[in-house]
């Protein structure tokens, strides 16, 4: 098998990280308008579970790291997991282009309502808690999805309609990439499990208290 046939540098597959760099990006301001969208009572259920996931941060102390990070290992694994089985499957590449726009939507989401809950002490929590691991969850979905689509477009073009080409090359290289995302989400995982808590106990009073101020000022 040719490596350049399996290139997924930025250069050579410009075209596919625009377009799903563009979808992830739809799919944040989708989610954003999502808040929008919710009742007043639905936000206020939203605004009293970040209450409660803010003084549950206070006890952080008392959950085990490695239990949270296997779990959230496991939820990014599940994620990661699905897209390599999809991109094997090759019909199942749409639900892969999905998965993408849904990871967007759930970033724009929780952005948005903090920033609507909290204003811009929301914005700086979500920065905190979750941009860190997000900047290696995000870029490993991308080309875990990019690499998906190149195995699923190779199996199309040289398998179904040329009628030539080994799928063993490629299969093994979109399984290595895939292998590779695996533990760049591990990286994202240990940083959300045993640094994230530390950060968010410093911030978190700051951030309640802004909380607060706000509710009395209301009256």
């Amino acid at each position: 098998m040719n490596v350049r046939l399996w290139n997924l540098s930025t250069r050579d597959n410009l075209n596919l990280y625009v377009f799903v760099g563009v979808l992830v990006i739809v799919g944040a301001i989708f989610g954003a308008l999502l808040v929008n969208a919710l009742t007043l009572e639905q936000q206020q259920e939203l605004a009293d579970e970040i209450g409660v996931y803010m003084t549950a941060v206070k006890e952080s102390q008392q959950i085990s790291s490695s239990a949270t990070f296997w779990e959230i290992f496991w939820f990014y694994g599940k994620w990661l997991l699905l897209m390599w089985f999809l991109g094997l499957s090759v019909i199942g590449l749409p639900l892969v282009l999905v998965l993408d726009f849904l990871k967007g939507v759930l970033i724009g989401f929780a952005v948005a309502l903090l920033a609507q809950q909290l204003a811009w002490k929301g914005v700086l929590f979500f920065l905190i808690a979750t941009a860190p691991q997000n900047a290696i969850v995000v870029p490993a979905l991308v080309i875990a999805s990019i690499s998906a689509s190149r195995f699923a477009f190779f199996v199309v073009r040289e398998r179904l309609f040329r009628r030539k080409g080994q799928l063993m090359p490629p299969f093994l290289a979109h399984t290595a990439v895939t292998g590779l995302m695996l533990v760049m989400l591990a990286i994202a995982s240990l940083y959300e499990a045993f640094v994230t808590p530390i950060v968010l106990e410093h911030v978190t009073p700051t951030v309640k208290s802004a909380e607060i101020s706000s509710d009395s000022s209301k009256f």
